[in-house]
């Protein structure tokens, strides 16, 4: 690409423009599928690290969901021999830590990255090497947690996979508990993954902050943009305790450092507290851009405006506060004092305050519009019903008492999975079909990815409704087996049907993805008949996003364009 042919005013933002020019030629002389690969190992483009990291997260999901159907099998019936304790105990280590670091949270960042400047009228990212980095680093994380599996018996001194859990409990992973270097691995990997999504969390805030477009005033951005600046400062104050834990970890694992060995005046429960600082805001870095793009689906798709725009924003902000201040809600039985428990009990019931304003404020904006039953507003309605059940068990968690009788049992493996899956995934497979169009230019197979709806929402509520009942009835969590007679068995093997149903629900989605790749119908650049700014550039967008950097009058900067006579889209 030479300066020519990059519109006027676009020179400022594209600084490796020369550097492109001088490795052109060298380029034009390699094999296309080796250029096309170095192109995009080496690229800033936000747009295709926004796409690596989606392709990121589902390779990992594949792993994760593989991982989840050994563990059903186990437990499909008493007794069972497939997998042994030592080997069960691997799968549920890998399979959390692998849902939560490496499928939703680079799910969420590839869409941020890929969004975020489009939708601001922006032609980049503040930093465009940094954004890189993080992707990079994310990468290089996950890598590295899943080469434990490669270490074997002796190998390197260590003994395959992590077996502490994704919340890797002291005295767990203490040496003499955890011998070898599997918990080692789990602590790198998942230390560099966090120091990449801190550098995504950096370059997210700065790019909303100084590159919006002209005349968009902060409170006219899009709620999806909104939710990931929250989500970004959220980042920044989660994250790093959870990598100086993990530091002070390898200290008391290598270097004779004594943080959480209770026998040298070390405190197990230092660990459950730096852990949670980041555990619990962690569940609304992942929600909160879920609830994202619900905001920018169901308005497009009830062909109404957003109900509460302010309202939605700023719940969304008194959700990153006071998220912040409920982490020991999931130590209500480790024995702290009882003015402890009734305050994070307190800001437990506090939070679903403002988690309630924006369930009301999407149901207005459905009621009386003309929906549009697509795939992806299919996604969004899933999402709300979905959450809302965990939402309710949540409010039954805060209770001191409730939490005493049932947290450890499988009644919290249903109401996490609720709440992280159906708060998140069904957002965010919403989001795939809904943006799918821009970013390849083709659209998704409707029929398939209606199937893909049923089928998911059918085996989610099979997989993890059933295990409320199991967990009222006393199934405690992370057993690799039990005895019969005591009224489990049904339950589990429903949970198992319904996990086998969950994996046909995401092969429908990989075909629907590979073939409408290769044959989908043309999108067009606004398929949806929406607003927002990135509908507006063509599909897929071009390297430098705007011809033109667009100025925005009001909240629905495009729809202005299309029907500036009509007032009811106009300023709320």
């Amino acid at each position: 690409m030479t300066s020519s042919d990059i519109p006027e005013g676009s020179q400022a933002l594209d600084s490796h423009t020369v550097v492109g020019q001088t490795l052109a030629s060298s380029a034009a002389t390699r094999p296309p599928l080796v250029t096309q690969l170095h192109d995009w190992v080496t690229t800033v483009d936000h747009k295709r690290v926004g796409l690596l990291y989606l392709m990121m997260s589902l390779m990992f999901m594949v792993f994760g969901g593989i991982e989840a159907l050994i563990i059903r099998v186990q437990l499909w019936t008493a007794n069972n021999t497939l997998v042994e304790a030592e080997t069960f105990n691997q799968l549920f280590t890998m399979h959390g830590t692998t849902m939560i670091f490496f499928v939703v949270m680079p799910m969420i960042a590839g869409f941020a990255n890929f969004l975020v400047p489009l939708m601001i009228g922006a032609r980049d990212v503040a930093f465009p090497r940094l954004n890189a980095l993080g992707f990079w680093l994310s990468l290089m994380g996950g890598c590295t947690l899943y080469l434990s599996y490669f270490t074997g018996k002796g190998l390197l001194g260590g003994g395959s996979a992590p077996d502490v859990g994704w919340f890797a409990y002291a005295p767990l992973t203490s040496p003499a508990y955890s011998v070898g270097s599997s918990t080692d691995y789990w602590i790198v990997g998942t230390a560099i993954s966090g120091i990449g999504t801190i550098a995504f969390a950096v370059n997210t805030i700065a790019t909303i902050v100084t590159m919006r477009a002209p005349g968009m005033l902060i409170s006219k951005v899009p709620l999806f943009v909104w939710m990931m600046l929250i989500t970004s400062f959220m980042i920044l104050l989660a994250f790093p305790p959870l990598t100086a834990a993990q530091v002070m970890l390898l200290m008391d694992r290598h270097m004779g450092a004594h943080f959480f060995d209770t026998q040298a005046g070390g405190s197990a429960l230092l660990w459950q507290h730096l852990f949670w600082f980041f555990g619990h805001p962690e569940v609304y870095i992942l929600a909160l851009p879920a609830f994202g793009i619900i905001s920018e689906i169901v308005p497009v798709f009830s062909r109404k405006v957003i109900f509460g725009y302010a309202s939605v924003a700023m719940s969304s902000a008194a959700i990153g506060v006071i998220g912040s201040s409920v982490w020991a809600h999931h130590m209500f039985t480790v024995g702290m004092s009882d003015s402890l428990d009734a305050f994070f009990s307190a800001t437990s019931f506090l939070i679903a305050v403002p988690t309630g304003i924006k369930v009301l404020n999407w149901t207005a904006t459905l009621y009386g519009g003309q929906l549009r039953l697509r795939t992806p507003m299919l996604f969004a309605l899933g999402f709300l019903g979905m959450f809302l059940m965990g939402g309710l068990t949540g409010i039954m968690l805060a209770a001191v008492p409730v939490d005493w009788q049932i947290s450890d049992s499988y009644f919290l493996v249903g109401h996490f999975h609720y709440v992280l899956f159906g708060g998140s995934l069904f957002a965010l497979m919403g989001g795939v079909y809904y943006w799918f169009p821009k970013a390849t230019g083709r659209m998704l197979d409707d029929r398939l990815g209606k199937l893909n709806f049923w089928l998911q929402f059918i085996g989610f509520n099979l997989l993890f409704g059933p295990m409320h009942i199991s967990g009222i009835l006393g199934m405690p969590r992370r057993v690799y087996t039990y005895q019969p007679g005591q009224g489990w068995e049904i339950w589990n093997q429903i949970s198992t049907v319904g996990g086998f149903i969950m994996g046909l629900a995401f092969l429908t989605l990989f075909w629907n993805l590979a073939k409408s790749l290769r044959s989908g119908k043309p999108a067009g650049d606004d398929p949806w008949d929406a607003w927002t700014l990135e509908w507006m550039t063509s599909s897929p967008p071009a390297a430098y996003n705007f011809e033109e950097i667009p100025t925005v009058r009001s909240r629905r900067p495009l729809w202005d364009l299309k029907h500036p006579e009509d007032p009811d889209w106009k300023h709320e």
